[in-house]
């Protein structure tokens, strides 16, 4: 954990502390105490500010002014066009061809250049190793590096110190955490290992590297299925994430486009926190009384908050009357 504690001085200033908020109605649902990590609220919108500035604040000025190149679905893109922003270099962007219209604009506000690629990881990937040969610049990867890992813990750290603090020095019973590559929950891993207390994940049932992955002992690829979850799509846990999250996730959940969708709307009613798809997956999870051993207290990572108005509606159209009235009396 210490790795992490040294993350969280390094990007200190540079990211939001977020809150940690709470529902009555969403605990009396769950029937337990959810506490929830608001990273929607975070700089750009979602927890990947955190590893990019990490891992961009690490790198030497030489190597930085060389300028920054990733490969992303949206949030992670975003996050490094903001850090090369602060930094003062050039960003190049390889994004899906489907990425997120909300997205798209949130990195080209940001400064960046995108070039578009395919709609898998390893697409984009390619695309950036293209750049890297062309420019020179360094690639900041997405999930599977140390900087980024131990920056995205981060945001588990605060969780645990926040509990500890209103509960007089008590902890988690569980944290569930949303996986695409793996870079939140191996950072989430690394912080609950020193406290023993098990983390699980939360994965779309059509793209769900790590929950096979686990279930096989060695990583492994799968193909990208659909899913509102555009943030949740890698086709592989990266190397170190998996090597993290065999010895320290205790369980795999799946959740599908009807949960990411109805726990969603439920955090903007019940919680006033307005969350993308794939930001409600741990909810969707905690929310379900299926963790073992029945947890009192469960922290639940809310991933980020980039979501179209155009798909806002549509959700909030379609889950209104499973949410309200009968949940608001909870």
């Amino acid at each position: 954990m210490e790795h992490v504690r040294d993350a969280a001085r390094r990007i200190a200033g540079r990211v939001v502390h977020t809150p940690v908020l709470r529902s009555p109605i969403l605990d009396a649902i769950a029937g337990c105490e959810l506490w929830l990590k608001a990273e929607n609220l975070q700089r750009i919108g979602a927890f990947k500010a955190r590893g990019a500035m990490h891992a961009v604040s690490r790198l030497d000025d030489a190597t930085r002014a060389r300028g920054l190149i990733t490969y992303s679905s949206g949030n992670h893109a975003q996050a490094v066009a903001l850090a090369a922003r602060e930094f003062g270099v050039p960003a190049r962007i390889a994004m899906p061809i489907d990425a997120p219209a909300v997205k798209v604009a949130g990195v080209r506000q940001l400064g960046a250049e995108i070039t578009f690629a395919g709609t898998t990881s390893d697409e984009r990937r390619a695309a950036a190793l293209e750049l890297q040969a062309r420019t020179g610049a360094v690639i900041i990867e997405p999930f599977d590096h140390p900087d980024i890992i131990t920056g995205q813990g981060t945001a588990t750290l605060e969780l645990l110190d926040y509990v500890s603090q209103e509960t007089g020095g008590e902890t988690l019973d569980a944290v569930v955490v949303p996986v695409g590559g793996g870079g939140l929950i191996a950072g989430a891993a690394l912080c609950c290992e020193a406290a023993s207390i098990p983390v699980y994940s939360a994965e779309p049932s059509t793209c769900d590297a790590l929950y096979q992955s686990l279930a096989a002992g060695e990583r492994v690829a799968v193909p990208p299925g659909p899913t509102l979850g555009d943030g949740l799509k890698p086709t592989r846990v990266g190397a170190l994430n998996f090597a993290i999250a065999k010895r320290a996730v205790r369980g795999a959940f799946h959740v599908d486009d009807h949960e990411l969708g109805l726990n969603l709307v439920r955090l903007l009613l019940h919680a006033k926190l307005l969350v993308e798809p794939s930001g409600a997956a741990a909810l969707a999870v905690a929310i379900r009384r299926a963790l073992p051993g029945a947890p009192r207290r469960v922290g639940v990572l809310l991933s980020g908050g980039n979501i179209s108005p155009a798909l806002l509606g549509e959700l909030l159209a379609r889950h209104r009357d499973e949410v309200s009235p009968p949940e608001a009396a909870a």
